[in-house]
């Protein structure tokens, strides 16, 4: 699955508008390829569903599929950016990580970037332990609190991530269920 198509093409425009290496990776829009192995699709608009974003839905939408599309850079086949390199897919990840977050700081809203920012760590945690099934559970226990805010079994679960338990996938998967 992907994202919903309007919000890809407005990734698409905002990404455009940006310029530089990532502007000049973008996918050509016919065509395209299939759409990628990623169980965490609908991330972004989960969170922008919660209460904590109304009045900026579209915003928070727009950011977390750029966060999301880094993060596809260096897990999954992207949606709207094509890096011919390894190394330059990871080098447009970042920057797209980083344009995110800095929009979401401009928001003002820190918990969401603090929130984002374990997302990307502990998802790297789970690919490095060879775990995209917790990386896909990570994506959607995140973006629920950025959408309705963190809570102590979030935070619990988190923590048995980066302690490298067994128990966390199953943590993660109860926390994204509605």
């Amino acid at each position: 699955m992907s994202g919903p198509p309007q919000t890809l093409q407005r990734l698409r425009a905002l990404l455009a508008a940006e310029g530089g290496l990532v502007a000049a990776l973008l996918e050509p829009q016919t065509g395209g390829r299939p759409p990628s192995r990623n169980g965490a699709s609908g991330a972004a608009q989960l969170a922008a569903s919660g209460p904590r974003a109304e009045g900026r839905r579209e915003q928070y939408e727009l950011l977390i599929e750029t966060i999301y599309e880094g993060y596809l850079l260096h897990y999954h086949a992207p949606r709207v950016v094509r890096a011919p390199e390894d190394d330059l897919g990871l080098l447009a990840g970042d920057r797209l990580y980083a344009l995110g977050l800095a929009h979401l700081v401009k928001l003002g809203d820190v918990e969401a970037v603090a929130e984002l920012a374990d997302v990307i760590t502990l998802c790297a945690l789970a690919h490095g332990a060879g775990n995209p099934e917790l990386a896909d559970a990570v994506w959607i226990a995140g973006a629920r609190a950025i959408g309705w805010g963190t809570s102590p079994p979030h935070e619990h679960a988190k923590a048995l991530i980066r302690a490298g338990s067994p128990g966390a996938l199953e943590a993660m998967r109860s926390l994204a269920l509605p």
